[in-house]
C-alpha cells in the first residue's frame, strides 16, 4: 500500500530508533526502500540485519550519488499505491502512517496529507528551530501551507503523503533542483495539490551539528533564496504587472542581481535613506513612499525585520497589493 522512500549516508547513530519507529507501525502494508548512498559507517550492515528480519525492508544501493540520486533510485525501485519520504536520522510516531493514509484515502487524489512535527536536539534548540517548528505548524494544523511557501519550506521533507499518481504528476523526485525538499514542495504548490489540516504531532525532527543542511551549500541561505526566485518566475510572476522588490538588504540585493541576471526589469524600493537614490547593479533604489506611483504592481517583499513585516502586510491588505513575501 505505502512506499517509503529513505535515503541513507553515514547515521549508525541515529538510524536503528529510526528504523525501529518504522517497523513498528499501527500501519502494516508498507514497504521500506533504504538506500545506502555509500556510507562508509556501519550504516549498510545495520539496514541488512533489519532487513533479514523483516521482508517489507528492501536494501537498494545509490545508482548515483547523493541525496537527489538516492531518492530517484528508491522511488524507482518502489510498487506502492501511496508515496512518502523518511530520513535516517529521524523518528516516528507510530500511528503516523495509519494517520496520514486514513487521511488520503477520504478526500482522494489531489490532497497532501501531512502532519505537525517536533525538533528535538540533545545539546538543545536554538531559537531558529523553535520558531521554524511553531511557523509551520501553525501552517500545517490550518491547511493553509501554500500561503506563505516564499518564505521558508513549509512542507516537512519526511512528514508528507500522496497518492502515487499525484506524486508522478508533480514531477517526483525526477528534478536536481536544491534543496530537493524545498523544491518537491514548490512543484506541489505548482500543481494545485490541496494540503489537509493536521493538529497532530507526527514526527520527531533531530537536530545534530553534522547533519546535511548544516554542512552542504546546497541547503545554505543563497541556494534558498536562487530556488525561491525560479519558482516564482515559474508560477506566480505575473508579466503584465510592474514588478518590484521592496527591500534592500542582503536578501533583497540577491533578489535584485537574480532578476538583473535573468534581464528582467523592475522597481526597488526600501527605507534606507543612505541607498535612496543610489545605484545597485545598475537599479535606481527609490523611497518606499514611491510605491503609490507604481501601478499595476507584484511586489517581492525581502524585509525581514517582523514589525516591519506586519506593517508592511497591514498596508499590502488595505491597498489590495499583490505582495509575496521572501523572508
Amino acid at each position: 500500500m505505502l512506499s517509503i522512500i529513505m535515503p541513507v549516508k553515514n547515521t549508525e547513530a541515529f538510524l536503528k530508533p529510526c528504523l525501529d519507529s518504522i517497523v513498528k507501525q499501527r500501519l502494516q502494508d508498507w514497504e521500506l526502500m533504504a538506500v545506502n548512498d555509500h556510507s562508509v559507517d556501519s550504516s549498510r550492515d545495520i539496514l541488512l540485519s533489519y532487513a533479514q528480519q523483516d521482508s517489507r525492508i528492501r536494501v537498494v544501493e545509490n545508482e548515483g550519488v547523493g541525496v537527489t540520486s538516492a531518492l530517484q533510485t528508491g522511488y524507482k525501485h518502489s510498487v506502492g499505491k501511496y508515496i512518502t519520504r523518511m530520513d535516517s536520522d529521524d523518528i516516528n510516531e507510530l500511528h503516523k502512517y495509519e494517520y496520514m493514509l486514513n487521511q488520503l484515502k477520504e478526500k482522494g487524489p489531489g490532497y497532501l496529507a501531512l502532519g505537525q512535527v517536533q525538533y528535538f536536539c540533545e545539546a538543545g534548540l536554538g531559537d531558529g528551530f523553535q520558531n521554524y517548528e511553531r511557523w509551520m505548524n501553525v501552517l500545517i494544523s490550518n491547511g493553509n501551507c501554500f500561503e506563505e511557501v516564499y518564505k521558508e519550506c513549509v512542507i516537512p521533507s519526511p512528514c508528507w503523503m500522496l497518492h502515487q499518481e499525484d506524486f508522478d504528476r508533480v514531477g517526483a523526485f525526477d528534478t536536481m533542483m536544491y534543496p530537493e525538499d524545498y523544491d518537491l514542495c514548490f512543484r506541489m504548490y505548482q500543481h494545485g495539490l490541496i494540503p489537509i489540516a493536521c493538529k497532530e504531532v507526527l514526527f520527531h525532527w533531530r537536530d545534530y551539528p553534522h547533519r546535511t543542511t548544516r554542512q552542504v551549500a546546497h541547503y545554505q541561505g543563497d541556494a534558498i533564496l536562487a530556488l525561491k526566485c525560479h519558482h516564482f518566475l515559474q508560477i506566480d510572476w505575473d508579466t503584465d504587472k510592474n514588478l518590484v522588490v521592496w527591500g534592500a538588504g542582503k536578501r533583497g540585493k540577491f533578489i535584485a542581481h537574480y532578476l538583473v541576471s535573468k534581464q528582467i526589469p523592475f522597481d526597488w524600493v526600501c527605507n534606507n535613506k543612505n541607498k535612496i537614490d543610489h545605484d545597485i547593479y545598475g537599479i535606481r533604489l527609490k523611497s518606499e513612499k514611491s510605491l503609490g506611483e507604481i501601478h499595476n504592481k507584484q511586489i517581492m517583499v525581502s524585509v525581514a525585520n517582523a514589525d516591519e513585516q506586519r506593517t508592511i502586510k497591514e498596508l499590502c491588505a488595505r491597498n489590495d497589493w499583490d505582495a509575496y513575501f521572501f523572508c
